[in-house]
């Protein structure tokens, strides 16, 4: 399915039914050569940080966090390329290496060489007249690579592509931004526009294999929806996404918001669609999130910090039940 059109926002659509291994990596590629080639991306002796949606550890099953497969197999499509992979995240819940063990995904990356870090050691940057601390790593990174979750969201109705970075801010200053901004939806998702803007991804690849219907970003159901998605322009990746369930952009927060402030192509006809022709499957039987408000309390931060605590203390992460930790909190 393609249409042309100069000045047009290019986004990648290639079908993928599931998640086995040489049909994710061949569906990577083939998203890469339909944005021009891996070369626009990826360069010799580059440090290329990597960021996953990895929210909870919690196993593959559960359609939390990007897929084990489609992390490895942009790590491999980088090294191929002769630069240097490391995968990175500031989880809401554990850490990155509790997350990836969850999924499987700690031996495949270190047998390929492949760095994993914490997103941690904060740098103040003056953000939208906030004072947000993001990760060294993200920023001193020469390129970094958006892997976001293709899901539905309690908060924000679907997240797709901008709202992964937020995971660069460290730590559990995620939800103190949940309480200072999330009393309007428009200086929230304004807050994450611009932390997107400041990272600047040089692409977006969206894990929409198998998504996740429902309550996410969490507790919700699996969705198999057969596809990856990727593109340059986070808006226009937002709005082809919404689509492909039968979600129209004016419906998405993000991109409300987004049109607002100028940012990014969010008209169907000033996207470009590339690959597979997704029109006769619409999935309009998508299951949406019942909405439930932006604002955390300082209650339940100081709940999410103890019980944040508890999983990062030994053996936490086995005691206690992934639903338990997250049934009444958010991210």
């Amino acid at each position: 399915m393609t249409s042309a059109g100069a000045g047009k926002s290019v986004v990648a659509v290639c079908r993928c039914p599931d998640y086995e291994p040489g049909r994710v990596r061949c569906q990577v590629e083939r998203c890469l050569e339909l944005l021009g080639g891996a070369e626009k991306f990826i360069g010799p002796g580059q440090k290329i940080l990597i960021k996953p949606n990895l929210i909870v550890p919690a196993p593959t099953e559960q359609p939390a966090q990007t897929h084990r497969e489609v992390i490895i197999a942009m790590a491999q499509a980088v090294k191929d390329r002769g630069a240097k992979p490391m995968v990175g995240d500031s989880p809401a819940w554990g850490n990155i290496r509790g997350c990836l063990a969850a999924m499987g995904a700690i031996e495949p990356l270190e047998k390929m060489g492949v760095e994993i870090v914490q997103l941690n050691r904060p740098v103040v940057c003056n953000i939208d007249g906030a004072r947000v601390r993001l990760s060294r790593y993200a920023l001193e990174a020469d390129a970094i690579i958006n892997l976001p979750k293709f899901k539905a969201h309690q908060q924000l109705v679907a997240t797709f592509a901008v709202k992964n970075m937020f995971g660069c801010v460290v730590g559990k200053e995620k939800p103190y931004w949940h309480f200072a901004r999330g009393k309007s939806e428009r200086r929230f998702c304004r807050l994450l526009i611009e932390i997107y803007k400041k990272l600047s991804p040089s692409l977006n690849l969206i894990d929409g294999i198998v998504a996740m219907q429902g309550q996410g970003p969490i507790r919700g159901q699996p969705y198999p929806l057969g596809f990856l998605i990727a593109g340059t322009e986070p808006i226009a990746c937002e709005v082809v996404c919404g689509r492909l369930i039968g979600i129209e952009a004016g419906e998405l927060p993000m991109v409300r918001t987004a049109e607002k402030m100028g940012f990014g192509q969010s008209r169907w006809d000033e996207i470009e669609i590339r690959g597979d022709d997704f029109g006769p499957v619409v999935r309009k039987d998508f299951q949406r999130a019942q909405l439930t408000p932006l604002r955390f309390s300082l209650p339940r931060i100081f709940k999410s910090i103890a019980k944040q605590m508890l999983l990062l203390a030994g053996n936490a992460v086995k005691k206690v039940s992934v639903n338990r930790l997250t049934r009444r909190y958010v991210w």
